[in-house]
């Protein structure tokens, strides 16, 4: 008995008026006895509205040229750096300053050196990238990494897989002055 009563209303509903075709023209619509409304908007909006989908022409390919000439930030240094095998390498040559990417890396524990942990505000952001990219001057083989982990903003180096790798390095970083660094074990990446 119920199935039938819910079938005979949907029936009794469909013959309702189905005029309008979209939901502008049901607002534009004119019935007596209530306002009337009027929409200006582009044909742009209306289509959006009423869910058409606009066609989108190809876009041309671009050529890419053959020779691709770097424009990359290189920075001159004109100091002493350690190559991290214990040399030191005067280093009045040009460094590419740009964030590297590891292709073929895997995620392992290990070690990194933390060398700042500041606060939550802008001048513990700005000390962060500055110390970072001293570090970077200092110790270019080895990656860097500020990073904001609530509530603080951390700067990281290296990625070590021992333990004493990662405090030789520590003891070169306390050499220029960072007394407060320290290893700290974590997720590294490293190459496969």
């Amino acid at each position: 008995m119920r199935p039938i009563v819910i079938i005979s209303l949907m029936v009794l509903c469909l013959p309702v008026r189905m005029k309008a075709q979209n939901y502008m023209e049901h607002l534009r619509e004119h019935a007596a006895g209530q306002g009337t409304v009027t929409v200006i908007q582009s044909k742009e909006i209306d289509e959006l509205v009423n869910g058409k989908i606009p066609e989108v022409a190809p876009r041309p390919v671009e050529k890419v040229p053959e020779s691709k000439e770097e424009t990359a930030p290189k920075t001159v240094i004109g100091y002493k750096t350690h190559d991290g095998k214990g040399q030191t390498i005067d280093a009045d040559e040009e460094l590419d300053s740009r964030k590297k990417v590891m292709v073929g890396s895997v995620k392992v524990t290990g070690y990194r050196v933390q060398v700042f942990a500041g606060g939550n505000s802008r001048a513990d952001r700005q000390k962060a990238q500055r110390i970072g990219n001293e570090i970077k001057r200092h110790f270019p083989e080895y990656p860097v990494y500020v990073h904001f982990y609530s509530p603080r903003w951390i700067c990281r180096m290296g990625n070590f897989r021992s333990l004493d790798e990662a405090n030789a390095i520590l003891k070169e970083i306390r050499e220029l002055g960072y007394r407060a660094a320290c290893v700290v074990k974590g997720t590294i990446t490293v190459q496969r």
